[in-house]
């Protein structure tokens, strides 16, 4: 039997394998008299800034899923998809598996006046004016979605 060797702190552990992790999402906004166009991010258990997203389920398209994440996440039910905005790409190491996650990413519009709730997971969820969801988004690939999004609202 191979005795097992206790890891040095901070080395990372060797990949023994690579999944591939489809998820779907969106850039979801409101337009409102008094506050004009907010994006809703969430803060990830690794106190990260970004859109909802999750994992694609069996047999369900991509824009399926993101409206039922969308729901999940932060308790929105009343949306509509506007637009495809494209895809992001992201890789990171799970213990021992690496992980390639795609994710497609929608243009969606709350619609009505309901609250946010957060999943547990969560450490936040907050509506942002524009300007500061962009300084407050840590992905440079998502924050150019959102710049692209706001984009597509101000033109329709």
């Amino acid at each position: 039997m191979k005795e097992k060797i206790p890891k040095k702190t901070g080395e990372r552990t060797a990949i023994s394998r690579v999944v591939r992790e489809p998820t779907a999402g969106a850039v979801v906004f409101r337009k409102g008299h008094d506050f004009g166009i907010q994006i809703l991010l969430i803060q990830d258990a690794k106190n990260r800034w970004t859109i909802p997203k999750g994992h694609i389920e069996d047999g369900e398209d991509a824009r399926a899923t993101a409206i039922r994440e969308i729901g999940e996440e932060t308790g929105l039910t009343h949306v509509k998809v506007l637009d495809y905005m494209g895809q992001v790409e992201f890789k990171f190491q799970r213990e021992d598996v690496l992980v390639l996650m795609t994710t497609q990413v929608y243009l969606m519009e709350a619609l009505g006046d309901e609250d946010v709730q957060k999943e547990e997971w969560m450490n936040g969820i907050h509506w942002f004016d524009f300007k500061d969801a962009l300084e407050m988004v840590e992905y440079d690939d998502v924050r150019k979605l959102v710049e692209e999004a706001l984009a597509k609202v101000r033109a329709k």
